[in-house]
């Protein structure tokens, strides 16, 4: 098997159903799947796509029907509609989500499932690295944040990097356009700083959620945590990508400290 977690991951006894229904991907599921294509830039975690099954039906269904939604994200949903799509994940029914699905209920299911995880998306060991780098600026800002993505565990990773795609896709439909025979066609009105708002809290969280202190936030870090955010959703595409010289230097270790890795990485390209 060439399936790995690492964190999202060894499942505690007492995680949450839904957690325990990750059903991380399997690699013949995958769309986009992984390639080594030479303009595609080489995985973090080149074994396998990590991310659970939920969270790529949930971004899948909302990129078919939703990227037209005015106010995704902000409109209210169906609490019961809800709790029925997440008792079936957690069941773990192939859950069938077509045009019909009221796109409000699975934009709520996502969040909720974002929100709920025992071990959050951004792990909270780097909660304050992460929010560290929004007092800085330009490049510096950019390469810190990629020395911090490139510590999160592969399911992590992965999972980021496809709501991150998802969320700029959003964001690409936030305003107005119109279609090859002029007729309008409405924007969403969820722009990055919008976005960055809903799922900032979700995805950066200082405690667990039900702990003590887990709703309370100061105005700094929460304006910290949009605007980290807001960085990641606009250069998701180059952050996600490791260099061909840090590559070398990394095989170069590796090759010093563990050559049998090196040989298995051969293997497989």
């Amino acid at each position: 098997g060439a399936m790995s977690v690492d964190s999202i991951t060894d499942l505690s006894d007492n995680a949450s159903e839904l957690l325990e229904a990750l059903q991380l991907s399997h690699p013949h599921e995958l769309d986009p799947c992984r390639s080594r294509g030479k303009k595609k830039p080489l995985s973090l975690n080149p074994i396998t796509w990590q991310v659970p099954r939920i969270v790529d039906k949930c971004c899948t269904h909302l990129e078919m029907h939703g990227l037209q939604t005015v106010g995704i994200f902000r409109v209210g949903s169906s609490k019961k509609r809800v709790q029925q799509l997440r008792e079936e994940f957690d069941r773990g029914l192939d859950v069938f989500l077509d045009e019909h699905q009221s796109v409000h209920d699975v934009a709520a299911l996502l969040k909720e499932f974002l929100r709920d995880m025992p071990d959050s998306l951004i792990p909270r060991e780097l909660y304050g690295a992460f929010l560290s780098t929004a007092t800085m600026e330009g490049s510096a800002q950019l390469d810190t944040l990629q020395l911090l993505l490139f510590l999160l565990p592969p399911c992590h990773s992965d999972t980021l990097l496809r709501l991150l795609r998802f969320l700029g896709e959003v964001a690409r439909h936030a305003e107005h356009s119109w279609d090859a025979e002029g007729r309008q066609i409405p924007g969403n009105k969820m722009t990055v700083s919008n976005l960055a708002t809903v799922f900032g809290p979700n995805i950066l969280q200082k405690e667990k959620p039900g702990e003590k202190d887990a709703g309370a936030m100061n105005f700094e870090d929460s304006a910290a945590i949009i605007l980290v955010l807001q960085r990641l959703i606009e250069h998701h595409h180059s952050l996600f990508m490791v260099s061909p010289e840090l590559q070398y230097d990394v095989l170069r270790r590796l090759f010093q400290t563990d050559p049998d890795v090196i040989e298995y990485l051969l293997r497989r390209k």
